[in-house]
């Protein structure tokens, strides 16, 4: 199974006028990098970058000069995109701004069930939050001290780690032989679930503070509450 990991960085926040001016993308197979990329910076074509996007990425006007424009780069970008699923964190909007300048060339547009938006699953596994890009490294101990500002590789390098524990992690692989049967003499498949421990435990998720709001939250609820039963120390048989 192939996805790329893609993450856009732009002008500003409309598509419909904004544009395009860092794609940066990896190649995934079975879930594992393969240590192939894609990233561009693009010139956005007289676009001038907000102040406020700046911030956020750190490009410049500056540095898009002598950059190439997305009809100079889309061939590449689409051989590389091609066939795969695409994982993108909040990428309906990223996709939004894709099929902006797809549009603008009269290309089709990447239809939307080819994304995994982790944002989305984010949320289903995680309601109470905070699901950011940063807030899910820090909750799966994945180091992101590299990322000062927005960067489309580097975000894409750190969302495929994301999304590989937001999937269920690397703890388990499957392994398929054939044999023949005694029985019937025809061939079956036999699965052998190989599970793999971590070399080091994910730190805790819930922090000093919040297990002693908890503990004082259970400790109002009166002696008659579910929770001081499940919490009382177990009578000797």
């Amino acid at each position: 199974m192939r996805e790329i990991i893609f993450d856009t960085e732009t002008t500003g926040l409309d598509n419909r006028e904004d544009r395009v001016i860092e794609i940066g993308a990896i190649e995934m197979i079975n879930r594992f990098p393969t240590g192939n990329t894609f990233h561009k910076y693009i010139n956005p074509q007289g676009r001038q970058v907000h102040p406020d996007a700046q911030d956020v990425h750190g490009i410049s006007n500056a540095d898009l000069e002598g950059k190439p424009t997305f009809p100079e780069i889309i061939d590449e970008f689409l051989e590389f995109i091609e066939g795969a699923k695409l994982v993108a964190h909040n990428g309906t909007f990223d996709l939004g701004f894709i099929n902006a300048e797809f549009a603008r060339l009269e290309q089709p547009a990447i239809q939307a069930d080819r994304l995994i938006d982790t944002l989305a699953l984010a949320r289903r596994k995680h309601p109470m939050g905070p699901n950011s890009l940063d807030a899910l490294c820090r909750r799966y101990g994945i180091d992101n001290s590299r990322r000062t500002k927005h960067g489309a590789l580097l975000d894409s390098e750190l969302l495929a780690e994301v999304y590989i524990e937001l999937i269920g992690g690397k703890q388990s692989a499957l392994v398929l032989e054939s044999f023949s049967s005694g029985n019937g003499g025809g061939n079956t498949r036999q699965i052998e679930i190989v599970v793999a421990t971590r070399p080091e435990p994910l730190p805790p998720r819930l922090t000093e503070a919040e297990l002693a709001a908890h503990d004082k939250l259970v400790g109002g609820l009166g002696e008659k509450a579910l929770w001081a039963k499940l919490l009382a120390p177990a009578e000797p048989s």
